[in-house]
């Protein structure tokens, strides 16, 4: 197993190599992490919609959502939320900050188009009839509840979101086997699911994906508009994303094991 020490000198080169990969590679990359984080979240929505409870449904969700972390470090994609982590390289003077800045447009724009994939294929399909359009009901009132939150609340869950998933990915290259990665990767994961935090790019396929199965399955879509998902939701949990994976991860590892003295 790697050592923290390890690990952040290790980051520096794979978050150098993010920030200066092609920006083709990189969209291509993105809109595949999208589709696997949203693919995470149809799973653990229809693996939780009997649940008997709030809490057994979280626990429930919890187990499923941790797959599509798990296809996009094991089969290489660019997740806008991870890469907040190359603040590191930037702080050890590796990249630039303009190259980071790219980086993250690129690869949120990607993840928005992956999510959006996933939505409209899951709708179109008429998955969410799933149960007799219970799931369907289910998946309109999770976005309708995301998209009302306030920005307060986006802001803070979205940073705790961040640090659990960029610790994820951190705790995951301190094991070398297929193995180690995914029992690392997957606890932080969830534990974020249980405890309700906001993540940007999961919002990414929760919002379009109520819209559409209320539209697709005849329901009411009071709460639902595009204000609500880029403004209420979107713009609090992308800040608050950044400053948690980017600042209360990245930096403060950086100032632990690679700050010169």
């Amino acid at each position: 197993m790697k050592s923290p020490a390890e690990i952040a000198s290790k980051y520096v080169q794979v978050g150098k190599g993010k920030a200066e990969a092609k920006a083709s590679q990189t969209f291509l990359l993105a809109i595949m992490a999208g589709a696997f984080i949203a693919l995470g979240g149809l799973g653990s929505q229809i693996a939780s919609c009997f649940a008997d409870n709030a809490s057994a449904a979280r626990v429930i969700s919890s187990v499923v959502f941790p797959i599509g972390l798990f296809m996009v470090l094991v089969g290489g994609a660019e997740l806008f939320t991870g890469n907040c982590l190359i603040t590191i390289p930037v702080l050890t003077g590796d990249t630039t900050p303009s190259k980071m800045l790219r980086n993250w447009v690129i690869v949120y724009f990607g993840n928005m188009v992956g999510g959006f994939i996933i939505a409209a294929l899951a709708a179109f399909s008429h998955i969410y009839s799933f149960g007799d359009g219970q799931l369907a009901t289910s998946v309109v009132a999770t976005a309708v509840t995301k998209s009302n939150i306030t920005f307060a609340d986006g802001l803070l869950r979205g940073i705790l979101c961040n640090v659990l998933v960029c610790m994820a990915v951190w705790c995951s290259f301190a094991a070398d086997e297929l193995a180690g990665k995914v029992f690392a990767l997957w606890l932080p994961v969830m534990l974020f699911i249980i405890c309700g935090f906001e993540h940007c790019v999961a919002n990414m396929y929760f919002i379009p994906a109520g819209y559409l199965a209320a539209l697709v399955h005849g329901l009411p879509t009071d709460g639902l508009s595009l204000f609500g998902f880029f403004v209420t939701n979107l713009i609090p949990v992308t800040i608050g994303n950044i400053c948690g994976g980017g600042i209360c991860v990245g930096a403060v590892y950086y100032g632990a094991y690679l700050r010169k003295k």
